[in-house]
């Protein structure tokens, strides 16, 4: 005993060492790395949600809670069963257990000598069968509600991804801007900077007057401004993508545009459809159906622990101990118990029970509500990022026409480099803007689609391939160019995904 509370008190704080977290962190880099696919090319929008989904590490840790979930109630299907208990067991004393006897009528001492009636050592062993009812009614529904939680982790990470595809699908178009931009804006700059020197070098030999020179400078470093705050927001797009797709942070990722993907198609479905297609299957929702089967089954386990309990044994004994007549036999019995002071807490408890039965339907009734005025939310804001993206579309195209004839004046000496600088900056701020409506465009897609429940039907990303995954990601983006909504057993087969 004292050695064991010394070995207790020996027992201090260990901080982790610097050089313990940077070779784990190293490993840990390595893993994240392991059974990616290198990128060859120029990334697609489909290979790009293909990639996330695949190899994502958020998405992953989402797919081991799905998996975690679904062995939860494989193991909690074993506790339905009876109970099989083998033991042995060895016990010595240092004296024989002798006993003295009195006369039942009289009271008086037996005189016989006293009697052993066990060994001083003796082992003893047996292999015993138990069930409850009650057990087995307690783990019944409790296995009924871990496939409702393990079909909650499905919607989890069906709404995990979702959201990985809006921010995939948002990361590309910022990304496309960027390989867009980045080197016109550089140009841009760099000619502003040519202007300014001029200027200052125009303002020091007073070819002009000081307050003209002084406004045509300020120009050039508002114009100067706008380009490298554009230039820092086109920065940050390739890490974000390269994270998302899991690529090293460093790798110059090219992205390759496509058109579609964007139209009115879903727009012209009745309301009525889209409203039926989210209630179905809007992974929110069915989590609110899910959670409201588990309070049922917690207020069926909190009756049921109200009823008497059986309980029924059988058991195969042996007993080496020599004064035994029968060392070995077999044992039966059965037992009924109750516990009298439910009566008192039965009508709190079914009080309680009904009480979280009827705010899991609230909690349901709600969601439902909130998810029709989400339908109808999302679709304006698709409309809506729709019609931003054309007209932002439109003033790009003659703004582009703008600067391209401003060239040509440069070109024939009849216009000034502010010009030429401000009329560049307005056109790579105006392609900025389209390129920035487009992702908030396909950003609303994303959002309506989720809202409606429409996704990929992908199995296991596991077992397919990249190419695979790839397919069945364009396959998805044609039915959503063509207004097409998932049907009822579409919904129900992300179930089994993983």
């Amino acid at each position: 005993m004292a050695a064991l509370m010394a070995a207790c008190a020996s027992v201090q704080p260990e901080p982790l060492k610097v050089g313990e977290i940077q070779s784990q962190a190293a490993l840990d880099r390595t893993q994240s790395r392991q059974g990616v696919d290198p990128i060859t090319g120029p990334l697609s929008l489909e290979e790009a949600i293909a990639r996330a989904l695949k190899f994502n590490l958020d998405r992953r840790t989402r797919l081991m809670e799905e998996a975690i979930a679904f062995n939860q109630l494989d193991a909690s299907r074993y506790d339905m069963l009876p109970k099989l208990v083998a033991s042995a067991g060895y016990s010595t004393r240092s004296e024989f257990a002798t006993s003295r006897a009195v006369d039942s009528v009289t009271g008086q001492p037996s005189l016989a000598n006293p009697f052993i009636s066990s060994d001083k050592s003796h082992t003893a062993s047996d292999l015993g069968l138990t069930w409850s009812l009650l057990d087995f009614g307690l783990s019944y529904y409790g296995a009924k509600q871990n496939a409702d939680r393990a079909l909650i982790a499905v919607e989890r990470r069906r709404k995990a991804m979702h959201l990985l595809i809006q921010d995939v699908r948002s990361a590309f178009w910022r990304t496309a801007s960027a390989q867009k931009l980045r080197g016109e804006v550089k140009s841009a700059i760099s000619l502003a900077e040519d202007a300014l020197t001029d200027a200052r070098k125009a303002e020091d030999e007073r070819l002009r007057s000081p307050l003209d020179s002084l406004r045509y400078q300020r120009q050039l470093l508002e114009n100067l401004r706008l380009l490298e705050s554009i230039d820092q927001e086109l920065a940050t797009a390739r890490i974000e993508l390269a994270h998302l797709v899991n690529a090293p942070s460093g790798t110059e990722l090219q992205v390759q545009e496509s058109n579609g993907a964007l139209n009115r198609r879903m727009l012209d479905l009745p309301m009525e459809a889209m409203e039926a297609a989210a209630i179905a299957g809007n992974a929110d929702l069915r989590e609110q159906f899910y959670n409201t089967r588990l309070a049922s089954d917690e207020a069926r386990k909190v009756l049921l622990r109200l009823f008497p309990n059986l309980n029924l044994n059988l058991g195969l004994k042996y007993d080496n101990d020599k004064y035994l007549v029968h060392d070995n036999w077999n044992a039966a019995g059965a037992q009924l118990s109750f516990n009298l002071l439910n009566l008192f807490s039965m009508p709190s408890q079914r009080k309680l029970a009904e009480a979280g039965v009827t705010l899991a339907e609230q909690r349901r009734v709600a969601a439902q509500m909130a998810l029709l005025a989400q339908v109808h939310i999302a679709r304006l804001q698709y409309a809506n990022a729709l019609q931003q993206y054309q007209r932002s579309n439109a003033i790009w195209v003659v703004d582009d026409r703008i600067k391209t004839h401003m060239s040509n004046r440069e070109q024939a000496q009849a216009s000034s480099k502010l010009e030429t600088v401000a009329n560049h900056t307005t056109a790579i701020l105006s392609q900025l803007r389209r390129y920035q409506s487009l992702a908030q465009a396909h950003a609303a897609a994303s959002r309506l689609q989720a809202t409606l429940g429409m996704e990929p039907q992908l199995g296991s990303v596991h077992e397919a391939s990249l190419a695979e995954l790839k397919a069945a990601i364009a396959a998805a983006i044609q039915r959503w160019e063509a207004g097409d909504l998932p049907s009822h057993s579409e919904v129900a087969a992300p179930a089994s995904a993983s």
